[in-house]
């Protein structure tokens, strides 16, 4: 029962220590800046919508804009852009 209580544990504490909870998942990262000169993620949205895109949420992780859409093909698409340029970010390992 030790054993198990011991493991549970060692989970839990990698699981709070691991990047995703910490806020970034690592897939794309961007150096910024301050948030002063970012652009506003409703310019962004509305530069996809323009595209055909449905954005469904838009957040901040590593320091870029994580967009949750709907593309013009209709696929769910996950995507980074740098909060200054609004330029896409490629993900790590694509």
């Amino acid at each position: 029962m030790l054993r198990i209580i011991s493991a549970a544990l060692a989970a839990a504490a990698f699981a709070i220590a691991s990047p995703q909870f910490a806020g970034a998942t690592g897939l794309a990262t961007c150096e910024s800046g301050s948030p002063d000169g970012w652009q506003p993620a409703e310019k962004l949205s509305a530069m996809l919508k323009e595209k055909g895109w449905t954005v469904r949420n838009i957040k901040v992780d590593g320091g870029c804009y994580e967009v949750y859409a709907i593309d013009e093909k209709g696929e769910r698409i996950e995507a980074y852009f740098h909060p200054v340029t609004l330029e896409r970010v490629p993900i790590a390992g694509q």
